[in-house]
């Protein structure tokens, strides 16, 4: 088997298994067309999707998404952190049923005393592989 044989064979394991989806941000492939995620990939660019997405901003699913802006003008403190912290969990354990959360934490950001960073820790339900993504989180300082 050809090694793009061997890269197309993986790809159509890792889309039954974790599915596929457009590419996010959307964006075009080598080809002009419209790119599109497949596997682990898909399933991380769903996370951020998730965390990125405030509830109320898709109209046939108004609940989807998390509560992340609304910590713009709160203090960047351990209470506000944990806060966070929770609303990840939760937001990532109802909508992302790809997933294991392993961790979550939220620390200050030493660069900028107004952002949080978040680092969600998981693992692949269907296969066990652990990942990591970390997202800076706007607080009001």
């Amino acid at each position: 088997m050809n090694e793009l044989a061997v890269i197309r064979a993986r790809e159509a394991e890792e889309g039954r298994l974790f599915g596929r989806g457009l590419a996010f941000p959307v964006r075009l492939d080598g080809q002009g067309r419209v790119a599109w995620s497949v596997g682990a990939t898909s399933v991380r660019e769903s996370i951020r999707i998730i965390l990125t997405t405030e509830p109320g901003e898709r109209l046939n699913l108004p609940e989807f998404g998390a509560r992340l802006r609304g910590f713009l003008f709160s203090p960047n403190t351990p209470a506000t952190r944990r806060l966070v912290r929770d609303e990840i969990e939760t937001a990532l354990r109802r909508w992302e049923p790809r997933i294991s959360l392993t961790s979550v934490s939220v620390d200050p950001d030493d660069i900028d005393e107004r952002t949080a960073i978040a680092t969600v820790r998981y693992s692949l339900v269907a296969t066990r592989a652990a990942n990591q993504l970390q997202l800076r989180v706007s607080l009001g300082g």
